[in-house]
């Protein structure tokens, strides 16, 4: 490959990286749980609808922009997607001024997960064409970013903000509204295809050679469906982690030395998304790379079977330094289901169906994200006063869902590694 576009396809994956970073600070919405109920007086299953609603439009909205993108190219997607999430948290400000619980559902959760999903398609689909020799490892880089972006919020973005600001959640959503606006117009700016004559472009339709059939019909499939309900399985036990980590790490620490104040037990909760962030970021890259040499499938099992054995340890878990652990691996695999997918969608159904096929696929996230949150939610509001027990069953249900994805996976039959070979 000559230089010049080797150098530019580091671009594009740098670019995608970023936009990916910035859509990733969804993930810190933990950090807002809790101070989210006690300002405004709502329930855990009330504020939690919030972030709900974003992953669920997220899917929606990336399963719409996977048939458009064959048509209007990434650019003008990604660009879309920057204004959209920008918004939502720019409309998410006006709804707290407002007291508006609809208008933060509407803003950060309709509005934003529709940035979320123009976003996210985008870079995932366009830097796979630029890197089909690598397939997995690009995929996983660039979703990588996601995981980071929890990390840049909770450690970085929103305690300063909330610190400079006096605890102004108002004005705190603005700033993160224009900033995450401004950087990710930005990114999305950079974002495109690779040349018609590129080798890169060469290989990827040398891919495409070997498609078969429709969108509509691959969607309609046995092995699409089973793919699908595999990740909805390692995402609703993941996602629920992700959206209560916090207050269910505050539980834990609060039970072994009740002594501990509100601030240092959220500064705690803040720590752990923190860490967490880091593992699921690592999990995109190292599961993916990894998958491209135990294989697709295999990886699936390895990492649903060791959450299997990560979530019965967590039922017991009750000293703090154990369950962070626990968590983080969990998110290494949550991440990882995530690094792995987009290189299994490429081999089952090729380039050219893939923007397609895996913006369909991505609506099971949708579905986990109101799911797992709303499990875990409606445990700690039956059981106000039994954190322990609200986590048991949440944790329980957990290995249930990964329980049934492992035995889908024995019923999906993987084609001919040769097209992942292209290149």
């Amino acid at each position: 490959m000559p230089s010049e576009n080797g150098t530019r396809r580091v671009v594009i994956a740098a670019a995608c990286t970023l936009l990916m970073l910035n859509l990733g600070t969804v993930y810190a919405w933990s950090f807002f749980q809790k101070p989210l109920c006690e300002a405004y007086g709502w329930s855990n299953s009330q504020v939690v609808w919030t972030f709900s609603l974003a992953i669920c439009f997220l899917g929606l909205s990336a399963a719409a922009g996977g048939l458009i993108l064959p048509k209007s190219g990434p650019r003008p997607l990604a660009l879309a997607g920057a204004v959209f999430f920008g918004s939502g948290y720019l409309l998410a400000a006006l709804a707290l001024r407002m007291h508006s619980l609809p208008l933060l559902y509407l803003g950060y959760g309709v509005v934003g997960g529709i940035g979320l999903g123009l976003g996210y398609v985008t870079p995932v689909a366009t830097v796979s064409r630029w890197f089909p020799d690598r397939k997995g490892l690009a995929t996983g880089t660039v979703v990588m970013g996601f995981g980071f972006g929890a990390l840049l919020m909770s450690k970085v973005i929103a305690p300063f903000l909330l610190r400079s600001v006096g605890g102004d959640m108002v004005l705190a959503f603005t700033v993160m509204g224009v900033i995450f606006l401004a950087l990710s117009l930005l990114s999305a700016a950079f974002i495109c295809n690779p040349p018609v004559s590129s080798p890169a472009n060469a290989t990827a339709s040398a891919v495409s050679d070997g498609d078969a059939g429709t969108a509509g019909s691959c969607i309609a499939s046995t092995p699409f469906v089973l793919m699908w309900l595999i990740f909805f399985c390692n995402i609703t036990a993941g996602i629920a982690l992700i959206g209560f980590q916090s207050p269910l790490f505050q539980d834990v620490c609060a039970k072994l030395d009740p002594a501990l104040g509100a601030e240092t037990l959220a500064g705690y909760g803040g720590t752990l998304i923190a860490a967490s962030s880091v593992f699921n970021g690592i999990g995109r890259f190292l599961w993916g790379a990894l998958s491209d040499r135990l294989g697709r499938l295999r990886t699936f099992r390895l990492i649903l079977a060791s959450q299997i054995a990560a979530f019965a340890l967590l039922m017991q878990a009750s000293h703090p330094w154990l369950f962070a652990a626990l968590v983080c691996y969990i998110l290494l695999c949550y991440g990882g289901g995530f690094g792995t997918m987009p290189s299994f969608v490429l081999d089952m159904f090729g380039a050219r169906l893939m923007p397609a096929v895996y913006g369909a696929i991505l609506t099971a996230w949708s579905a986990a994200g109101v799911a797992g949150p709303q499990l875990v939610a409606a445990m700690k509001d039956r059981f106000p006063g039994q954190p322990a027990l609200a986590s048991f069953y949440s944790f329980a249900a957990a290995v249930c869902f990964l329980g049934t994805g492992m035995v889908l996976s024995f019923f999906v039959k993987e084609k001919s590694k040769q097209a992942a070979r292209v290149g």
